[in-house]
């Protein structure tokens, strides 16, 4: 049988729960999070206490054990992705941990699980709410740690490859930042469905790495021309899919990289906001260009793509034939360090915070 958190369908696995919030056990009244006043550097974050959160409905309190570190909460803190309406204002899209309390029309069978979760933000903290069909089980098989590494790539790369991108095997693949937490996600994932995959790294590190996480093709893109590269490797046919982070001048030369009926999806903007692009180029091959941003989508949508990952994905997950490619983890109070880490560039992989350091 299948336990109360893989039920199918997100939107149904939760239903059915009593009405009004259940506690685990007695919890404080206030808990510790890190979060700052001002936009700027890493030394603005500040331990403050706030108030305990209390779910609503739909939604489960979740002691934090681990919290991953992902770009968007940088740019968040620089003061350029503000938390959507209604968010936590203290970053943090992912989080591990036990579930303490439950809100309406939430099962009270799920107090004490183990899961690991996509939030909208409030990861950075003691305790974090979150949607209770945005969670995923973590059996006893797997830490944490390593849980709370895996669910803003998983459920970025899922969607914006296999869903807007149409990825399917026998394609080739085009990931750029192939040793971010993205990109060792998009390779490990893309192989797992028979999907060359071509890589770019800015050092013969990174790409030794990225090769051992299964890249066909891994490319130093500070001493080689990614574009001639690509050619070279597709015989001139192109690749069918890129995920691009970058953007700016970086899309011009990734349709270059395009096959016919090639599809683009963009998720940052890195390189920057605009991009000058030839149009006839688009129209002779045929081109699909996209892109989105995960943190604001609907908690319907999201869920309904948390009930597709489980359906296909976090299986692989579960039986270990991928785990996230961990980077270095650090205190909570010491997140300012962890933002420092990844602004340098040199990570491989995850970067996560401890903040129960239960596993």
């Amino acid at each position: 049988m299948c336990d109360v958190l893989r039920l199918p369908t997100a939107l149904r696995r939760w239903g059915d729960g009593e009405k009004g919030a259940r506690i685990l056990a007695d919890l404080p009244d206030t808990m510790t999070a890190m979060g700052f006043d001002d936009a700027g550097d890493p030394d603005v974050f500040r331990p403050e206490s706030l108030p305990m959160p209390e779910p609503g409905k739909g939604e489960v309190l979740i002691r934090v054990a681990w919290a991953g570190v992902n770009r968007p909460d940088v740019i968040q803190r620089q003061g350029f992705y503000p938390p959507p309406p209604g968010a936590s204002p203290i970053p943090g899209l992912e989080v591990s941990g036990t579930i303490v309390a439950v809100g309406e029309d939430v099962q009270p069978e799920l107090l004490n699980h183990r899961v690991c979760a996509l939030v909208s933000g409030g990861g950075y903290a003691e305790y974090c709410l979150a949607q209770a069909a945005h969670c995923l089980h973590v059996s006893q098989a797997m830490d944490l740690k390593t849980a709370a590494a895996i669910p803003e790539t998983l459920f970025t790369v899922w969607h914006n490859v296999f869903e807007r991108g149409w990825a399917k095997e026998g394609e080739t693949f085009l990931v750029h930042g192939g040793t971010s937490g993205i990109g060792t996600m998009a390779i490990m994932l893309a192989k797992q469905f028979g999907i060359t995959v071509v890589t770019t790294a800015g050092s013969d590190e990174k790409c030794d790495a990225a090769r051992e996480l299964g890249a066909n093709l891994a490319i130093n893109y500070k001493e080689q021309d990614f574009v001639e590269e690509v050619k070279n490797f597709t015989d001139g046919k192109g690749v069918d899919v890129v995920l691009d982070m970058v953007s700016g001048d970086y899309v011009a030369r990734n349709i270059e990289c395009l096959a016919d009926e090639g599809r683009h999806v963009t998720i940052a903007v890195l390189g920057g906001l605009k991009a000058t692009i030839n149009m006839a180029t688009v129209m002779r091959k045929r081109l699909t260009l996209t892109g989105s941003t995960l943190r604001p989508r609907s908690n319907a949508f999201k869920a309904l793509l948390a009930d597709e990952i489980h359906q296909h994905a976090w299986p692989l997950f579960e039986d270990g034939t991928i785990a996230p490619v961990m980077d270095q983890a650090f205190p909570l109070a010491k997140v300012a360090d962890a933002h420092r880490r990844m602004e340098e560039g040199d990570h491989i992989g995850k970067i996560v915070l401890e903040v129960s350091g239960e596993n």
